[in-house]
């Protein structure tokens, strides 16, 4: 293990992903109350967040093949100038009450957003193959300060500028952003292009032969589909609270939860996978999916959705978790750029389509369709996991066969 690698680079790392999941837990707790009162449609109340998923998924490839050119602290640190130009851009717009600049601020955040995403991979990657899922966790637990931080603020200085809602939380973001700035300037990783001789010796296979791997196939599956199950019902809970007569509080209450969901099982993710399996873990997050759909559909009182959402987003850690450390092992190290990009364009389109739908759906046919119309995406990441157990055990089978 490259432990002076770990020791310095984790932390940071952890640090800079808990500045981008805060800035992003406040960003859910109030885009949509801020885009629906600033919306002549009130069915483009979510707009703004899925331009922020838009923008993640456009930037998700040049992130990587810039990144593979300057390097990734500098990549990282440019990243944030856009983060901080999105805050202001989303102040200005909430002073102004203009619907559309307010849309403009999301396109900055997601640039950044683009960028951050590769944080796990940074930390992976600069591992040994059995610290991966780890070093992956750890960085993840930086999403727990989201948890306390995020919605905490939001709700802090929701009204710190008299008369208009939201505008102190944005002006807070751009501090988050700076924050990040400074702790990505100590970075010391691992040059991309830093390998064994062996390593430099193996050329790089076509994405396609990649792609074709039943781990690949089964990692963007999970998390490709287990992200935008997660979003698609996080982005329409704050509308479904409100609609149903709970207070501001209650709702960030219920976020609170949902993103220490997210983040906190990360301390001990890693162990588990390594104790149990990859594929029992992701499996354990599938159910515990399924059954935040089957609480959200039988109420709708500050438990059913404190509960639904703590369970989403356990699962989503287990399946997102799961799914990076699977990727993990699919690619050589002259390989991780186009695989990791490949993953998260995947990834953040689906994550685009379901916030684009979420407000829309939930507009129109309520909270009942927004649960039901994920029950699919639940039943096929429970597919793919069962058929990659099958493909494992046919391949240990062999194996003793040949013995």
């Amino acid at each position: 293990m490259k432990v002076s690698s770990f020791y310095r680079n984790v932390p940071l790392l952890a640090f800079s992903q808990a500045m981008m999941m805060s800035s992003m837990s406040l960003i859910l707790t109030a885009s949509a109350l801020v885009g629906y009162a600033l919306a002549e449609d009130k069915s483009l109340s979510t707009f703004p967040v899925a331009v922020i998923f838009i923008a993640i998924m456009f930037t998700s490839i040049p992130a990587a093949m810039l990144m593979q050119r300057i390097g990734r602290k500098q990549g990282f640190m440019l990243a944030t100038l856009f983060g901080v130009t999105g805050g202001v851009v989303a102040t200005v717009a909430i002073l102004e009450s203009s619907f559309w600049l307010f849309v403009g601020s999301s396109i900055f955040i997601g640039i950044f957003n683009g960028f951050g995403n590769y944080f796990r991979f940074a930390a992976a990657d600069a591992v040994d193959t059995e610290h991966k899922s780890r070093a992956i966790s750890y960085v993840m637990i930086g999403g727990v300060v989201a948890a306390i931080v995020g919605s905490n603020l939001a709700k802090l200085t929701r009204d710190s500028i008299e008369g208009m809602p939201f505008a102190g939380s944005f002006i807070s973001i751009i501090v988050i952003y700076i924050l990040a700035l400074l702790a990505l300037s100590f970075l010391k990783l691992p040059s991309q292009h830093n390998s064994s001789s062996s390593e430099q010796a193996n050329v790089a296979r076509p994405l396609l032969v990649i792609a074709k791997q039943p781990k690949f196939i089964v990692a963007v599956i999970c998390s490709m589909l287990g992200y935008g199950v997660m979003s698609f019902v996080m982005t329409a809970t704050p509308l479904a609270m409100n609609h149903h007569a709970h207070t501001f509080s209650d709702t960030t209450f219920v976020i609170q939860w949902h993103v220490l969901g997210m983040f906190a099982p990360s301390f001990f993710t890693g162990s588990l996978i390594n104790r149990f399996g990859v594929s029992k873990i992701m499996l354990i997050g599938t159910i515990m999916g399924m059954a935040c759909v089957v609480i959200n559909l039988l109420g709708h009182t500050v438990s059913h959705y404190w509960l639904a959402l703590t369970l989403l987003g356990v699962g989503w850690n287990f399946l997102f978790i799961g799914g990076t450390t699977l990727l993990t092992e699919t690619y050589h190290p002259e390989e991780q750029s186009k695989t990791q990009a490949m993953n998260d364009f995947s990834v953040f389109t689906m994550v685009t389509i379901a916030s684009l739908s979420a407000g829309t759906l939930q507009h129109h046919f309520g909270w009942q369709m927004v649960n039901y119309g994920v029950v699919p995406l639940l039943f096929i990441i429970l597919a793919s996991i069962i058929w990659l157990m099958f493909k494992e055990r046919e391949n240990c089978s062999v194996l003793n066969t040949s013995k």
